[in-house]
């Protein structure tokens, strides 16, 4: 009887995380770059009353063991890396990837982070940086007298400056990828930090080595979608639900055996 209790009581546990990451997927349905969270679950150990294969007789096995489950537990919450939708900003320096890689950015601390974000700025000294005012690495300086900025997919930034008919290139953006994106540690600002799960960075041209290609004016939005999360919020809910069920089942049981009287 007070197995049942421990064992509802991991269960409900387990969907208090399940809305809690819910719910930030939700939170940042509308963050530039925000790739949604997924949990995953276990089954905890079992308690063995009997094992299959052993001996029943001299002449006969177990077909089937006896085992008393207890539990479950969360064992990991990683990121889902799909695309995102694109939304047209026809913003010069609003930059989406098409494909897999990140772009790298430079942290105050001098660590070297990436991102998805591609809402990016200029900054006084005419640098692109993020909206957090991190440095894109390597990093590219426009000149203050340009009139037009031109990013191609391969990530080519040329500008138009006055008494010019054509760009001139100043510099090039690359892209970084991971044998393991979901490995990536998040340190939130839309900024991931490599650790030894996520493998070793391969930066490359837009286009090669398998990284995707840079499209202007574009912005990857979140990949949450909204549906999803409705549904699976319904589902840890019911879930939460029937496990107060299996408690208040297991204490009305308690209680009838406090009762019985000789």
């Amino acid at each position: 009887m007070i197995r049942s209790l421990w064992t509802a009581a991991s269960g409900m546990e387990a969907q208090q995380l399940q809305i809690d990451v819910i719910s930030n997927n939700l939170a940042n349905v509308n963050t530039t770059g925000f790739k949604k969270s997924k949990v995953n679950f276990q089954d905890l150990l079992y308690q063995s009353l009997s094992y299959p294969g052993a001996a029943s007789s001299s002449q006969s096995q177990l077909p089937t063991g006896f085992q008393v489950g207890l539990g479950t537990r969360p064992v990991a919450v990683h990121k889902l890396f799909g695309q995102g939708d694109f939304q047209l900003t026809r913003n010069e320096l609003d930059l989406a990837i098409e494909g897999q890689g990140f772009f790298k950015i430079v942290l105050p601390t001098g660590e070297t982070a990436y991102t998805r974000d591609g809402a990016f700025k200029l900054n006084s000294q005419g640098e692109i940086v993020t909206s957090e005012g991190y440095k894109l690495e390597p990093g590219i300086t426009i000149p203050q007298d340009a009139t037009a900025i031109s990013i191609g997919a391969d990530g080519t930034v040329s500008v138009m400056r006055p008494g010019q008919t054509g760009f001139t290139e100043v510099g090039r953006i690359t892209l970084t990828r991971f044998p393991n994106p979901p490995g990536l540690f998040s340190i939130g600002r839309n900024a991931f930090i490599p650790t030894d799960s996520s493998g070793d960075p391969v930066e490359g041209t837009p286009g090669d080595q398998g990284l995707g290609t840079i499209a202007q004016g574009f912005l990857e939005m979140s990949n949450v979608n909204i549906v999803e999360e409705m549904v699976s919020m319904i589902v840890a809910q019911r879930a939460y639900e029937v496990n107060s069920k299996a408690i208040q089942a297991s204490d009305d049981m308690l209680q009838m055996a406090n009762n019985l009287k000789r």
